[in-house]
């Protein structure tokens, strides 16, 4: 049988998706042992993970690309679940770092608009999680800002604000939450949680990634595999199977 009319025989194959949207902390996700990483692999055969962080942006940044994302045309059956995770860049100190700190305030009101804009599409609130960002070690943070020639320019009590202020707006819109700042304070040595007092380790991936899962397994487990396992194609007939 010619590919063209297997193509037309067959049904179009659409690979349920999952993206993440984020600053640096996600685009990372897909380094080794990253948590995107650990999400591409539970959910292989069932869905695309899809890694849409972009190093060094906010809110600001982040509302005016996502239409361009997620667009009016998307059909909204196909995304599964999207994570929302910004706020560190948010939270730095407008004193030392004007180019990517956003008030509070408007911090908050750029996860809305976002959050309405995905509701706008068809993105049900049931699919959306809002993830806080983690907490600051402010020590090993300021040695990566002095190796730059820069001083410290973010604290943790500020990224907490903007913690605290993700959580609510996660409450007021519906949405799931994620509040990794105070669920990494509980272990009181979080730093290990880190690689440079901002950025993720192993061990802070592996914790992102296990706590995200807790809130996406009943959503996204029950999703079918696609395709067949091989054993149960009929070799003498795969067409029967496969289209």
């Amino acid at each position: 049988m010619a590919l063209a009319e297997a193509g037309a025989r067959g049904r179009l194959l659409r690979w349920p998706r999952v993206l993440l949207f984020g600053d640096s902390i996600t685009e990372y996700s897909f380094q080794e042992n990253g948590w995107g990483t650990y999400l591409a692999e539970r959910l292989v055969r069932k869905c695309d993970v899809v890694n849409r962080g972009i190093s060094g942006y906010n809110t600001r940044w982040a509302k005016l690309i996502l239409p361009r994302l997620i667009p009016e045309s998307t059909s909204a059956d196909s995304i599964v679940a999207v994570t929302i995770f910004f706020g560190a860049n948010d939270s730095a100190l407008k004193e030392l770092n004007p180019k990517q700190h956003v008030p509070l305030e408007e911090y908050a009101m750029n996860l809305k608009s976002m959050v309405q804009y995905l509701k706008s599409v068809d993105i049900t609130a049931d699919r959306i999680i809002l993830i806080t960002p983690p907490p600051l070690q402010e020590s090993a943070w300021e040695k990566a800002c002095l190796a730059k020639g820069d001083k410290l320019n973010r604290s943790n009590a500020t990224t907490g604000q903007y913690a605290q202020a993700c959580v609510q707006v996660a409450r007021e819109c519906g949405t799931d939450v994620l509040d990794l700042w105070t669920l990494m304070q509980k272990n009181q040595d979080f730093s290990s949680y880190l690689s440079d007092g901002l950025h993720l380790s192993t061990k802070g991936n592996s914790f992102l990634a296990a706590q995200l899962w807790s809130h996406l397994e009943s959503k996204l487990s029950a999703l079918p595999s696609l395709l067949p396992y091989w054993r149960d194609v009929d070799h003498t007939n795969p067409e029967a199977s496969l289209l």
